[in-house]
């Protein structure tokens, strides 16, 4: 068995996958909202073991039957980046990485928890090159998330970037892809090459400016504009269009922000224009979401399913259908089979 633990800023998601011959198979998956300070804003115990609290009852209610799990860090709380070397060998770029490192990571390096990840060895570029992915968070955050967990009797024995998770439940096995993932307070965005994570952005334009656009045009409440968000979206012969004028501004913020990371990655990378953009996350799931991005972008725009590489029986496939964009980075963590 192998768990994987999203905790995000208003949701908390799990997944446990089973082998299932030379596939996984989903056992159990279960979410729950919760409301209060962001993990990483949290100073006091009491409000870490209300979250802890939380865990537990929903481990417990999706029938978790592992207590190792995998979690995932806040990608903007995440510094990534990609270098460039020549053709080093695996000890070579090791210790490249940490000169590097000091440069690039606004931290102390023995206050950061440091990881890379050998992506290509392009060896008929002139000159040749290696392209390596540098991930670092603050040590104390990843200490914390452990403390967390450890008050819900969870011990973690793995940890990694949302977009990281992302990329392994959602990205094509081949090509170039965006995969944009609608969190409450940030947008992330990656993009993927052969089912490897080249690039990673997270913007503070996500479910609650939504929420703001809506209530603000429409003057109700926060509450009722959410409602308004989900069920008619950017729907345009709903409410006579009125949501999805309010929406239409946000959604043209976050298309640039993505034409930006494609310009930059085609430059930095050189490689072939992304061929899909795939979209999860609670925002989604709105209606009319997908089509937007289509006349935004000039390119497929997909709504993500998040078990779509492993076994999901029927009954459970109907169940989760609508929560699918929902449980990408929580499958991704349960994929990695720590």
């Amino acid at each position: 068995m192998s768990t994987g633990l999203d905790i995000g800023s208003k949701t908390i998601k799990v997944v446990e996958l089973k082998p299932h011959g030379d596939k996984l198979a989903l056992k159990s998956a279960g979410a729950v909202g919760y409301s209060g300070a962001h993990l990483e804003q949290i100073q006091d115990d009491q409000s870490l073991a209300q979250i802890a609290q939380t865990i537990k009852k929903l481990i417990s209610d999706a029938k978790i039957s592992s207590r190792d799990v995998s979690i995932s860090l806040p990608e903007s709380q995440v510094f990534t980046r990609i270098l460039k070397f020549p053709l080093l060998n695996e000890q070579e770029i090791a210790s490249a990485v940490k000169w590097e490192a000091e440069e690039y990571i606004p931290l102390p390096l023995n206050e950061a928890v440091i990881q890379h990840v050998v992506l290509e060895r392009q060896e008929t570029k002139n000159p040749p090159q290696t392209l390596v992915l540098l991930t670092a968070a603050a040590r104390n955050l990843v200490q914390k998330y452990v403390n967390l967990l450890a008050m819900a009797n969870i011990n973690v024995v793995g940890v990694e970037t949302e977009l990281m998770s992302m990329t392994r439940s959602m990205a094509p096995q081949a090509g170039v892809a965006v995969l944009v993932d609608f969190g409450a307070r940030s947008t992330d965005i990656a993009i993927v090459k052969d089912e490897q994570l080249f690039f990673s952005r997270s913007v503070p334009t996500a479910g609650e400016a939504f929420t703001r656009a809506v209530a603000q045009a429409l003057g109700v409440t926060p509450q009722q504009a959410e409602e308004y968000k989900r069920t008619y979206g950017l729907d345009e012969n709903q409410l006579e269009g009125k949501v999805g004028r309010a929406l239409l501004p946000i959604f043209k913020t976050v298309t640039e922000e993505i034409k930006k990371a494609v310009h930059y990655f085609q430059l930095d990378v050189k490689a072939d224009a992304p061929s899909s953009v795939i979209l999860a996350g609670g925002t989604a799931g709105m209606p009319g979401v997908s089509q937007a991005f289509t006349r935004l972008l000039g390119s497929e725009v997909v709504i993500g399913n998040a078990f779509s590489k492993i076994v999901v029986d029927a009954d459970s496939a109907k169940n989760l259908a609508g929560y699918a964009p929902l449980y990408t980075v929580a499958v991704g963590l349960a994929m990695r089979g720590d």
